[in-house]
């Protein structure tokens, strides 16, 4: 899929429009919806204008250009004589279908990346940027699993949760898709810098910010509402009281879209937001066969496992039979033959929270450990043996099954 050919001039009337004082997204929408296009806007006269949109916003159509547009317009020209670097209009097939059906899309949206996937059915995944180590296994692994289901991956690549969720859909070889708070071609966090460029070959960033715009606070909350537009349902996995993955949940809510929240401990300060959206009407999830369950989602099937996994993940190959990097073996030789939480395995290995989990997906993936439903992990264990850690866990029978709950 490719977003519709611009003209310099049709570049200019689009940042133009989005770029005038005087003319909000519900205005310039209303304009286009009469005129058609932004050079129709531009040579309508004041009296037609007023009459769609009012005086005010007639007369503020009709200001002269700042004098920065032509130099923006010359950088956005060049910007999209790039690989993968795409300006979707609303007026443009390729828009996502998702969002422009949401109650305020934006006028413009910058794509680095591949922009079909901005049409592929997608999962939202938020939370805290300050996560628990848990927390950001759960992301991981939800993502993982759900990518592995086919479904695209949306967040907002933040530090924390957001992170985490990216990093792993992409570690699952699935699809990912980035909104950011800036403009789409700068990288923030910075400590993001390699996520961003594995975004851009394999996933997709998109903003509705012009280039080079930077991280205003004030970008990210409408950032949210892109996040929860693109998405069938918003998974808020872990977050705090007054956390702004709450406005991505209510923004979903308001514009008819599921929200799923995962639980944790009554002590624990990270988990007051989503047990505040449980008590308020959110679906409760403890497992990826939840949310699959809540969206009446099948696995495309080329993705679809071969034989029933709680966790929606299933091993490429037989256990044993996938090699294993330095980090995944030492993981391995700290678990030893018990179970353990991650908490303790970081200390045990000295793995930072990042590669800690990029070794735990590695050996879930081989089959060589399960994730526990309290969370810990243990080595892959038999029905019988895993039973003595949960005996009020019910499996289904099947042999070979690698009982896996994220």
């Amino acid at each position: 899929m490719r977003a519709l050919t611009l003209s310099e001039i049709e570049v200019a009337a689009w940042l133009r429009l989005t770029t005038t004082p005087g003319i909000s997204r519900a205005l310039a929408r209303s304009l286009l919806a009469a005129l058609g296009v932004p050079q129709n806007i531009f040579a309508a006269s004041h009296s037609v204008l007023s009459a769609i949109a009012g005086r005010a916003a007639a007369s503020a159509v009709q200001q002269a250009p700042p004098p920065e547009l032509a130099a923006r317009v010359a950088a956005t020209v060049a910007w999209l004589a790039q690989a993968d670097c795409h300006l979707v209009t609303l007026a443009d097939p390729a828009y996502p279908p998702m969002l422009l059906n949401s109650a305020d899309p934006p006028i413009l949206l910058y794509v680095r990346g591949r922009l079909r996937l901005l049409h592929t059915p997608a999962l939202a995944m938020v939370g805290s940027r300050h996560a628990s180590a848990q927390g950001l296994a759960n992301a991981h692994n939800f993502a993982a699993a759900l990518a592995h289901a086919g479904l695209t991956i949306v967040s907002g690549m933040a530090l924390g949760i957001d992170g985490a969720a990216h990093q792993g859909a992409l570690a699952a070889g699935g699809t990912t898709v980035a909104v950011v708070g800036t403009g789409v071609n700068r990288v923030y966090p910075s400590r993001h810098g390699a996520l961003a460029q594995q975004l851009a070959q394999r996933g997709a960033l998109i903003s509705e910010w012009p280039l080079d715009a930077p991280p205003l606070p004030g970008h990210f909350p409408q950032r949210n509402r892109l996040i929860a537009g693109l998405a069938r349902a918003v998974l808020v996995v872990e977050a705090a009281a007054q956390s702004g993955s709450l406005i991505t949940a209510r923004l979903a809510n308001e514009m008819g879209r599921d929200v799923y929240a995962i639980p944790g401990s009554i002590h624990a300060t990270l988990t007051k937001g989503c047990h505040h959206l449980i008590k308020e009407g959110a679906k409760l999830v403890e497992s990826v066969e939840d949310v699959l369950q809540e969206l009446g989602w099948t696995a495309e099937p080329s993705c679809a496992p071969t034989e029933p996994n709680p966790g929606g993940l299933q091993a490429a190959a037989a256990p044993d039979s996938l090699p294993l990097d330095a980090d995944a073996k030492r993981v391995l030789g700290a678990l030893g033959h018990d179970a353990a939480a991650p908490d303790l395995l970081a200390e045990r290995t000295g793995l930072s929270a990042g590669r800690l989990q990029a070794a735990l997906l590695a050996l879930e993936l081989a089959g060589r450990i399960a994730l526990l439903p309290c969370g810990r992990i243990a080595p892959h264990f038999s029905r019988d043996s895993l039973a003595q850690f949960h005996p009020g866990v019910h499996l289904d029978s099947g042999a070979g099954q690698n009982p896996i709950e994220p």
